[in-house]
C-alpha cells in the first residue's frame, strides 16, 4: 500500500472534539492530529464543541473541516474555546442533555481533551452510555496513569526561564526572591522549575515545612555571598501554621489557590532581616506557544486518540507509558492523583540553602 493512503476498514463516522478546564499549550497540537490522521487514514468528519463541555449543555456545536486546523500545532490555547463548566451542574440536563445534543449532530462519540476534573466528568457520561475517548491535558502533570502530560513541560520551562530572569534581579539588589508557579496538590512544576534554576529552596503541597526551616534555608544562603530563591507551588502550606492562600471553590467544589508567595514573602523578611519580594508567574505558565516536545507529544496523543475512537474503545484515555502511547481506562487515570514522591523532593533538598 502505498504511504498516506486512505486504509478505511469501516464505514466513516462523525466525532465532537471538545477543551474543558485549564488551557495549556498543546491544545491545538492534539485537535490538528486528530483530525488530519482522521480525515486522511479514516475519512471520519469532526464537529468542534465550543467551551468545553458548555457546548454540548447549550447545543454549540459547528463543522470542523481538515483545511481549518492547518498549522495549529505551533498556536497556543485553544480554537475550541474552553470552559470550567460540566454537564452534572444544576440544570445542565446531565448525561441525557448531552446524548440528546449528540444525537441531534449525528455524533457518533466524543473526544474529550483536559484534565482531572475534565476526564472525571467523561467517566461519568461513559457510565451513562455516552461514547467517549479521553487525551490528558494539565501542566501540573498530575495524572497517575500517564508518565507525563502534555502542556507540563512548556509550563516548566516558562517558570524555569522567570525564574532565571528573577535571580539576576535579586542578586543585584541581594534580595529574597519567592517564586509561586501553579500546583494546587502537585508540586510537579516547582520541584521541576526549581530544580532547573538551581533554586535554594522548593516548597511543594506534598512536603509541609515550617517556617524555620525555609528560614534557616534562606540564611545559609546569605552567608555565602548569594540572594536566596524560592520556589513555591500555589498549594503549599507552612507545617504547624495557619498560612496558606485560598479564593473560594471552582465549579467542581476544589479550592482556588493562589497568593502564597505573597503572604510568605514578609514573614521571612520579618524573621531574617533580609528584603523579601514576591513573584507570582500564574497564567503565564499556561500561555503562549508550546516546546517542540509538548508539541511532538500532543500531536501523538491527537493521532492514537482517533485510533482508540475509530477501534470503538469507548471509556478509555490515551497515555504515555515510557515512550509509547497506550489505551488505558478512564476509571484508571482518574482514581487518584500522581503528586511528587517524597524521594523525589528529598533528592532536591540536598541542594538547599
Amino acid at each position: 500500500m502505498v504511504s498516506g493512503a486512505r486504509t478505511r476498514q469501516t464505514e466513516p463516522v462523525k466525532i465532537g472534539i471538545l477543551t474543558s478546564g485549564g488551557d495549556c499549550p498543546g491544545l491545538n497540537a492534539v485537535i490538528r492530529g486528530i483530525v488530519l490522521k482522521g480525515d486522511k487514514v479514516y475519512e471520519h468528519t469532526f464537529v468542534g464543541i465550543r467551551d468545553g463541555y458548555r457546548g454540548l449543555v447549550e447545543d454549540d456545536v459547528f463543522t470542523l473541516p481538515r483545511k481549518q486546523v492547518r498549522g495549529l500545532s505551533k498556536q497556543g490555547g485553544t480554537i475550541l474555546g474552553t470552559s470550567r463548566m460540566g454537564p452534572y451542574g444544576e440544570g445542565a440536563g446531565g448525561a441525557e442533555r448531552v446524548k440528546e445534543v449528540m444525537e441531534k449532530h449525528e455524533m457518533d462519540g466524543f473526544i474529550a481533551i483536559g484534565g482531572e476534573g475534565t476526564l472525571t466528568v467523561a467517566r461519568m457520561l461513559h457510565d451513562e452510555g455516552v461514547p467517549v475517548v479521553g487525551v490528558p491535558k494539565t501542566i501540573d502533570n498530575d495524572l497517575s496513569a500517564t508518565d507525563v502530560t502534555f502542556g507540563f513541560e512548556t509550563a516548566v520551562a516558562i517558570a524555569t526561564e522567570s525564574i532565571d530572569r528573577l535571580r539576576t534581579t535579586a542578586e543585584s539588589h541581594h534580595r529574597c526572591m519567592v517564586v509561586e508557579v501553579m500546583g494546587r496538590h502537585a508540586g510537579w512544576i516547582a520541584l521541576n522549575a526549581g530544580i532547573a534554576s538551581g533554586a535554594h529552596a522548593i516548597l511543594i503541597p506534598e512536603v509541609p515545612v515550617t517556617i524555620e526551616q525555609v528560614t534557616d534555608w534562606v540564611r545559609a544562603t546569605v552567608n555565602r555571598g548569594r540572594a536566596p530563591v524560592i520556589v513555591v507551588a500555589e498549594g503549599f502550606r507552612l507545617a504547624g501554621e495557619d498560612v496558606s492562600a485560598k479564593h473560594g471553590v471552582d465549579h467542581m467544589g476544589r479550592p482556588r489557590f493562589g497568593g502564597i508567595a505573597d503572604q510568605l514573602s514578609p514573614v521571612i523578611e520579618e524573621r531574617t532581616g533580609i528584603e523579601t519580594r514576591s513573584m507570582t508567574l500564574g497564567h503565564l505558565q499556561r500561555g503562549g506557544v508550546p516546546t517542540s516536545y509538548d508539541r511532538v507529544l500532543a500531536t501523538r496523543f491527537g493521532t492514537h486518540a482517533i485510533d482508540a475512537v475509530h477501534r470503538k474503545e469507548w471509556g478509555t484515555m490515551v497515555a504515555l507509558r515510557g515512550i509509547d502511547i497506550v489505551s488505558v481506562q478512564l476509571a484508571e487515570a482518574t482514581s487518584e492523583l500522581k503528586t511528587v514522591p517524597r524521594h523525589r523532593w528529598d533528592e532536591a533538598a540536598i541542594l538547599f540553602g
